[in-house]
């Protein structure tokens, strides 16, 4: 048995420490809070159990006694327990408490720091809490004083007095008495001072004012808890150095539609550009209940003068079958390789094929053309593996050439568990700003989740689509296409959506 104390860090999931990757891989149970990041949970074991014990103001889902004894309880049978807290676990997060608590029980514990909002939101802001020019020292203070202390144990005078820079956390709803306070106390009222709103996050906002001004620019500004206060003249270099607002798709709300296996890439790109990505995966790529067929074509894969993938999945799936078949690479023989784009391309590199042919136009058609202009094609064997439902153009006009071409499903596409309420509410609050559809099936299944009248009524929401394929199904349904690439790519899409956003920042 053992408890970790893991600092989550203070929302974006990349400053979660390895330590704390690791402590949340092996543990049994996860104890979390109301997290800035959800997606941390994912480096839990899929069998681990969950517990959300997460408090915000106001709303406590269990209180501190009682997610106290928890750990303790969970321990004592046996478990490895992940407490998974924002930020750093002490610092103002309880967790030298909780930490006392399993030791007086006998409980083994470790504590894994994290990376604290006090430090991170500054940075993310462009905002270092020291610098040779302008302080040498930091001081963090709670600005929520436990109210069962009499008076304020700061002491005001040597805060004011002092060349630190101040950070305060949790002390929005005392902004107004801490500038007070720090003004009656000598500060000079000219004090650069600054807010950073739910720092890390897509959702950060900062602003920089002076501490007799600050209190009145929040309430102006709208600015609300979670936002740190960090007061001190190193936020005088806020407009210099801020680069995490200043990034091209920064603030934009962007929903990914891809299969969860496809996904990643581009919601990691679109991430790192700033934006807030909303994944809503609108299919699953599913293995077949049968694959007696494309075995047997493995079995005589040096009947084909060609093998031709029209995706990523085509060519993990058809190894898969390789493998499963006692086969490997060298299977392919004298085959010849055709790869639809960049991506399938790399597939097959990984994997020890370097294709013999990739388009100009990464489509069917564009195959086509292709292998028709690299010589006659009648009578040669070819062998297509694929979803098990696509569009027949390729193949079909293959065979019009003379070809003889076998299309063998290789795995399918399914529409995945609904997952649309995200979309929903960002809709209808105005803040979703982008809709992407890697394939023209995305564009099928999402609207069967959210129907094409209710994009129609949301004309600010813009669709962007990878190819002319795709962005023909949207006009199907009678939706535009406001942003399309010129190569059909992920990267292309994603430099389609930075350069369609980016003259508007």
């Amino acid at each position: 048995m053992k408890v970790y104390l893991i600092g989550a860090g203070p929302g974006d999931a990349g400053l979660l420490t390895l330590k704390g990757r690791d402590a949340l891989a092996c543990a049994d149970v996860v104890v979390y809070d109301a997290l800035a990041n959800d997606s941390l949970l994912g480096h839990a074991r899929p069998d681990a159990e969950r517990i959300y014990v997460g408090k915000v103001a106001g709303n406590h889902a269990l209180p501190q006694h009682e997610i106290n004894a928890l750990l303790v309880r969970k321990a004592k049978e046996g478990k490895v327990v992940a407490r998974l807290k924002g930020g750093d676990p002490y610092i103002f997060g309880r967790g030298g408490e909780e930490a006392e608590e399993l030791l007086a029980a006998g409980v083994p514990f470790e504590e894994v720091p994290g990376i604290s909002s006090t430090i991170a939101a500054p940075a993310y802001a462009g905002i270092p809490l020291t610098h040779r020019n302008f302080a040498s020292s930091v001081t963090i203070i709670t600005g929520h004083e436990n109210p069962d202390k009499p008076g304020s144990v700061h002491n005001w005078k040597a805060l004011a007095a002092s060349a630190s820079t101040l950070v305060f956390v949790m002390g929005m709803k005392n902004l107004p008495d801490i500038a007070r306070h720090l003004l009656d106390a000598g500060m000079d009222p000219d004090t650069p001072a600054a807010l950073v709103y739910r720092g890390t996050t897509p959702h950060q906002r900062s602003l920089v004012a002076t501490i007799a001004t600050l209190p009145q620019a929040a309430v102006d500004n709208k600015f609300s808890n979670p936002s740190v206060i960090v007061v001190g003249k190193v936020c005088s270099l806020h407009d210099r150095l801020d680069w995490f607002e200043q990034r091209p798709l920064f603030g934009r709300s962007i929903v990914v539609t891809r299969a969860r296996e496809q996904a990643s890439g581009l919601a990691r790109s679109l991430t790192e550009l700033g934006a807030n990505v909303i994944q809503c995966p609108t299919i699953e790529i599913s293995p077949l209940a049968d694959y007696s067929e494309l075995d047997a074509a493995v079995a005589r894969l040096a009947d084909y003068g060609w093998i031709i993938f029209t995706s990523v999945n085509g060519v993990r799936h058809f190894w898969k079958r390789l493998a499963a078949c006692g086969r490997d690479s060298r299977a392919i023989g004298r085959c010849k390789v055709a790869a639809i784009g960049p991506a399938t391309a790399d597939a097959l590199r990984e994997r020890g094929i370097e294709p013999d042919f990739i388009p100009a136009r990464y489509v069917a058609e564009g195959v086509v053309e292709g292998l028709l202009a690299l010589g006659p094609v009648s009578g040669v064997k070819m062998l297509l593996p694929r979803a098990a439902r696509a569009r027949e153009v390729l193949p079909d006009e293959l065979r019009k050439a003379g070809a003889q071409v076998d299309v063998i499903a290789a795995y399918e596409t399914v529409p995945a568990a609904a997952r649309k309420d995200d979309v929903l509410a960002a809709m209808q609050d105005g803040t979703l700003d982008c809709v992407t559809f890697g394939s023209s099936s995305t564009v099928e299944n999402f609207l069967s989740l959210i129907p094409a009248e209710e994009l129609r009524a949301h004309p600010e929401v813009k669709l962007a689509a990878i190819g002319p394929v795709t962005a023909r199904t949207l006009a199907d349904h009678g939706l535009p296409c406001h942003i399309q690439p010129g190569a059909y790519t992920i990267p292309a899409l994603v430099e389609a959506l930075k350069a369609h956003y980016s003259p508007q920042r």
